[in-house]
């Protein structure tokens, strides 16, 4: 139960994040007093990595789909439209020479809450 507690705390503060990053007149500041760190190291090489963009994405989604039993078809629900749900997700894009990174918004999160908490 603890670990559906920590996830729903966790879809709670991502989205609030987003929010808030998405309504922030400057973006730049917003990322900087949650402490969103502008390099971080590479895993490749000597020299860190820098962020460059913040990608958001939004799906909505419009039905489910699952293995049939006894079947190798797909067993697909269409939700009516009252179901439809919408997710935003963001991610946090750093670059150098040589690597490429995203960072969900949600690890990046649960990384600042353990450095809050210790």
């Amino acid at each position: 139960m603890h670990e559906q507690d920590d996830a729903a705390d966790l879809q709670v503060l991502a989205t609030q994040f987003i929010e808030g990053y998405l309504q922030a007149n400057d973006k730049a500041s917003y990322l900087k007093l949650a402490g969103v760190p502008f390099e971080r190291p590479s895993a490749s090489g000597p020299k860190a990595l820098k962020l460059i963009n913040v990608e958001l994405k939004t799906e909505w989604q419009v039905g489910t789909a699952s293995p049939s039993f006894g079947s190798r078809d797909l067993s697909y629900l269409p939700f009516p439209g009252q179901m439809v749900s919408e997710r935003t997700n963001m991610s946090l894009v750093y670059v150098s020479m040589e690597e490429k990174s995203n960072w969900d918004i949600r690890d990046f999160l649960t990384t600042r809450k353990k450095e809050i908490e210790s």
